[in-house]
């Protein structure tokens, strides 16, 4: 059933919709990145403004360098990545207009989970990536804590409950790090995965905390 569950998520995205997927962290809400009317579905899924920006999902490192504007080592890439951390970078004139207009920066996720991966590999550009919850509710470890927002999709894909369900740290979800300043990282989101970036980060590249 993996590879059918694949294909179907493929084709619900290339389609327009909008897939209830799970990651390495909790469970997310997926679209094409690249389809505008998806992005604004997704957004009012959330009930955002677009004000709070989307994360892009790929499945592998090399794609990275399409969409952004990279000023780290390749090497910091990959030790960061694919795992649960989202790498803020500058954004490309590649990626969608319509995806945080707000921003020139973007994050981006390469989940440390072979559905995902597979899937993104599937997709011919990014999967614009957000929690599967609406914006300022907790986010979600099993597909049935998520049932109001199934109606809004075109596909739910149950992975199983994901990491410890009675464990707080397991919501956290990614790690989120903005790396869109040479030489330097800042934390937007501390997540589940803090304490092992920040220690890649300085003691590995010697890049230096924003603030200091």
């Amino acid at each position: 059933g993996w590879s059918e569950a694949v294909a179907a998520a493929a084709g619900a995205l290339q389609a327009g919709g909008l897939v209830a997927v799970p990651t390495d962290t909790v469970y997310g809400v997926a679209c094409l990145a690249q389809d505008s009317a998806a992005v604004r579905s997704i957004y009012s899924l959330k009930g955002r403004n677009g004000a709070k920006p989307l994360a892009i999902c790929l499945g592998d490192v090399e794609r990275l360098y399409r969409y952004c504007h990279v000023n780290v080592p390749d090497e910091l890439l990959r030790d960061l990545l694919p795992g649960p951390v989202t790498l803020v970078l500058e954004r490309s004139e590649e990626l969608n207009k319509d995806l945080n207009p707000f921003t020139s920066l973007v994050g981006v996720r390469i989940p440390n989970h072979p559905f995902m991966r597979d899937l993104a590999r599937a997709c011919s550009g990014p999967l614009a990536l957000t929690s599967a919850n609406i914006s300022s509710h907790g986010s979600t470890l099993t597909v049935l804590e998520f049932q109001d927002l199934w109606p809004h999709l075109s596909l739910v894909i149950d992975g199983g409950p994901i990491g410890n369900i009675q464990s707080p740290e397991c919501r956290l979800g990614s790690t989120v790090v903005d790396l869109s300043v040479s030489g330097k990282f800042s934390i937007i989101r501390p997540g589940c995965a803090l304490t092992p970036t920040v220690d890649i980060l300085k003691k590995k590249y010697g890049l230096v905390p924003e603030s200091s």
